[in-house]
C-alpha cells in the first residue's frame, strides 16, 4: 500500500519529525508485519532516522552538516546556488526502511523518522510504502 503525504517546511534547514504520521499510515495499511519504506522524491531534502528525545540532536546534526557543506563555496558551479542542499540530501539519503511489527514501526526507544529539509522553506512531499512479509 502506497501513501502520499505533503508538508510545508518553514526554514532553509530543518528536521521535521514525521514519526507519528508514518506510524498512522502503517496502522491504516492494516499490515501487521513487513516493512515500510519512507521515501523523499526531492534532490534537496531527505529522510533520516535518528534520536527524537533531545531537540539538541537536530540542532547539532544541522550545524555539522552546515560545517561540512557550507552554503557558499568559491568552487561551487551549480547555477541555482544550492549545491550545499544537494550534498546534504545525498548524505542523508532519499529513503529509510523501517521494520513493521504488530502494525507499528519497529523503532528504537529514542528513534524518530525525520523529513530533512535542506533548501526551504518549500512545499514538500514524501511517500510511505508498506509491504507485508
Amino acid at each position: 500500500m502506497l501513501f502520499h503525504e505533503k508538508l510545508r517546511t518553514s526554514k532553509r534547514d530543518e528536521m521535521i519529525d514525521i514519526t507519528r504520521q508514518a506510524a498512522a499510515l502503517i496502522a491504516r495499511s492494516g499490515i501487521r508485519d513487513g516493512i515500510a519504506i519512507v521515501y523523499c522524491p526531492h534532490t534537496t531534502a531527505g529522510i533520516a532516522i535518528n534520536e527524537n528525545a533531545d531537540p539538541d540532536v537536530k540542532h547539532d546534526v544541522l550545524l555539522r552538516l552546515d560545517e561540512v557543506y557550507p552554503w557558499t563555496h568559491p568552487e561551487y558551479r551549480h547555477a541555482e546556488g544550492n549545491t550545499a542542499s544537494h550534498l546534504k540530501a545525498i548524505t542523508t539519503g532519499t529513503s529509510q526502511t523501517v521494520v513493521v511489527a504488530d502494525g507499528r514501526p519497529l523503532l528504537g526507544r529514542w528513534q524518530g523518522i525525520y523529513f530533512c529539509e535542506f533548501d526551504g522553506p518549500r512545499e514538500r512531499e514524501y511517500y510511505v510504502k508498506v509491504m507485508a512479509d
